[in-house]
């Protein structure tokens, strides 16, 4: 039986199992090591920098510098990263700090006597005293009302592609106006595609390029550097997630809906100069399928209701973290769970254990709590070393030799770790 089992081996889910690891705990790690990040196109750029990129490791050694220096690339300020790279040192990490990674995903999480117990994807049950969720964001891709449920021939969230040259020559409406929607309309335009932008925001917002680091104390003071960005409310956000979930729950949900709002990278503005038809102050308000096989949209605007027809729209509108999408943890599981907030995301206690004892919690679902940079890598080395001292008290108080029951429907028996 584990001690702790983490589900999704991405940023999160390999910092806390670095963490866990040189505890000494009985340790799995179930997932594709850095699975989403080498499904994103060729040719994407990091936006966050390199010295806010790393994963963590209780002693620092692992980091996104040290991996750059094996490699030979410069890994410096103010100069993006490529994605597969990124990707590539995630790879790295896991083998540098991971005793072992099961490449099999979870299917099901569901409580078990003294803990849990889960279904992998090819049917075998595994026993764990503590879980760690940590599945990433592509779970809680959020795609506008009217374009949900048609085909994905014609409608895509930007996070299910992982090349974008199949619609090279096609006409491609790209919903949103944040670094996402952005970067793939420039992707596209460069690829061959004909593409339009559609956003509700009224202008498009664009990060200026960072200030060196070495800036003198008085500028610094002003504007202290943070990995979310200048600014003392960034150096909260960035520096302090403790604080902020101690903040009035109606103070966070304000801010998780408006802090760090879309917009583009400075690298990118030049880039992006090639899409020419962008609609700011417009929203798709209804979308259906042709006779002649396209998507016919109606867009609303201050000026009124225009249709249009495309090929295929992508929607780059983000991800919310809303349990009732985190569909690997079984209905009666999820149900029980304690939620914050209009968009139903879990509760989360001061060591990210949800209101489930021995359920713990990390990325996305957590930043309703503890803040914007949850949604970020930067949010990893916080929440991994708390983590794992949550999974000790936890393991602590439950005391020793607990063994879970077996499943309550079907399926193959556990088996012991």
């Amino acid at each position: 039986m584990y001690d702790l089992v983490v589900v999704g081996a991405g940023p999160y889910g390999l910092s806390v199992a670095a963490h866990a690891a040189a505890r000494g705990l009985r340790l799995g790690v179930f997932g594709r090591p850095m699975e989403s990040w080498h499904a994103m196109p060729p040719g994407m750029f990091l936006k966050s920098e390199p010295w806010a990129s790393h994963l963590s490791d209780p002693e620092g050694a692992w980091g996104l510098d040290a991996y750059a220096a094996i490699r030979g690339v410069r890994a410096v300020h103010g100069v993006p990263l490529p994605v597969g790279f990124f990707a590539a040192y995630g790879d790295w990490f896991a083998r540098q700090a991971v005793p072992v990674v099961d490449e099999r995903l979870i299917a099901s999480v569901e409580p078990g006597t003294g803990g849990f117990e889960l279904r992998t994807e090819d049917g075998e049950w595994v026993r764990a005293r503590t879980v760690a969720l940590a599945v990433g964001v592509l779970p809680f891709l959020e795609i506008p009302g009217p374009l949900r449920g048609l085909p994905r021939r014609y409608v895509t969230h930007s996070g299910h592609h992982g090349d974008l040259d199949g619609l090279a020559g096609r006409d491609v409406t790209v919903v949103g106006a944040g670094q996402a929607a952005l970067e793939t309309a420039a992707l596209l335009t460069e690829c061959g595609a004909a593409v339009r932008i559609v956003a509700r925001a009224d202008r498009l917002h664009w990060n200026t390029p960072p200030p060196a680091l070495d800036r003198g104390l008085p500028t610094a003071l002003r504007a202290p550097h943070t990995g979310l960005g200048c600014g003392w409310r960034n150096k909260l956000y960035a520096d302090a997630p403790g604080l902020f979930r101690r903040l009035p729950a109606a103070t966070r949900e304000r801010i998780f809906d408006s802090a760090l709002g879309p917009a583009g990278a400075w690298w990118l503005r030049e880039r992006f100069a090639a899409v020419r038809d962008v609609r700011l102050g417009q929203r798709i308000t209804s979308a259906a399928v042709t006779g002649d096989e396209r998507l016919r949209i109606e867009v609303a605007g201050r000026d009124g209701t225009t249709a249009l027809e495309t090929d295929h729209v992508i929607a780059a509108t983000g991800f919310a973290p809303s349990l009732d999408r985190a569909e690997v943890l079984a209905p009666a599981l999820r149900g029980a769970l304690r939620r914050v907030g209009a968009g139903g995301a879990p509760e989360v206690g001061g060591h990210f254990e949800s209101s489930w004892p021995g359920l713990f919690l990390t990325g996305l679902l957590t930043a309703p709590s503890y803040g914007p940079s949850m949604r970020f890598v930067l949010g990893a080395d916080y929440t991994a070393g708390r983590l794992v001292k949550g999974v000790g008290r936890r393991l602590r108080a439950a005391g020793p030799g607990r063994t879970a029951g077996r499943p309550r429907t079907g399926g193959r028996a556990p088996v012991s770790a």
